[in-house]
């Protein structure tokens, strides 16, 4: 039987070709792609758990809340992997591709991390507002520590409209829920406790 050899330089241009070839064919909601992608690399030596480790990423930077289940299949493909090894263990992996594939896609994570660090680096630390700091000594309670906080378990839904970021950031947003998938329901709760927040002013 004659075997093609596969042209795939793991430390070359192709290795890096064909990555990204899988990793947008999940991206675009195309589970064949992605799988004959996978094949590819798995076929011309490439490690299973560079593959995984990138369908485990892609869950939460390309899926996300849309499918909070997607991150649970990936890390199950790796323990199942980790667990059966080859040539069995091409099997969760491609359940995996398959499942991140076809999944609704977000990337509001990303987007929310790459926001908020942006306004750390630029503003440096902030100062913690006195009713989100810690108060175990009578000297910080005397200065205010933690007086007006209000604990959301003793208010109806378990909300309570409130300010949890620095002074200077009030009412800035980071994470902006897509509105498809198990995220439009995030996106409705936090539209309604906005507007909670907006009567309350």
């Amino acid at each position: 039987v004659q075997h093609r050899a596969l042209l795939y330089d793991k430390a070359g241009e192709e290795h890096y070709n064909v990555i990204s070839a899988f990793i947008k064919s999940m991206r675009g909601s195309d589970p064949d792609a992605a799988i004959y992608w996978m094949v590819r690399m798995l076929e011309a030596g490439e490690e299973p758990l560079f593959i995984i480790r990138r369908m485990i990423i892609f869950a939460s930077e390309d899926v996300g809340n849309a499918d909070p289940q997607a991150i649970q299949v990936a890390a199950a493909a790796l323990q199942s992997f980790e667990l059966i090894g080859l040539p069995e263990g091409v099997l969760p992996m491609t359940q995996c591709a398959a499942y991140l594939a076809t999944a609704p896609k977000s990337n509001a994570v990303i987007k929310a991390y790459g926001a908020a660090r942006r306004d750390v680096g630029e503003r440096g630390p902030l100062p913690v507002p006195l009713k989100l700091r810690n108060a175990p000594t009578k000297l910080m309670k005397s200065l205010s520590y933690g007086r007006e906080y209000r604990y959301p378990h003793e208010f109806k839904g378990n909300y309570v409209p409130e300010d949890y970021l620095p002074d200077e950031l009030a009412g800035h947003r980071y994470y902006e829920p897509a509105p498809h998938g198990y995220e439009a329901e995030i996106r409705k709760r936090m539209d309604e406790w906005a507007a909670k927040k907006r009567a309350g002013r």
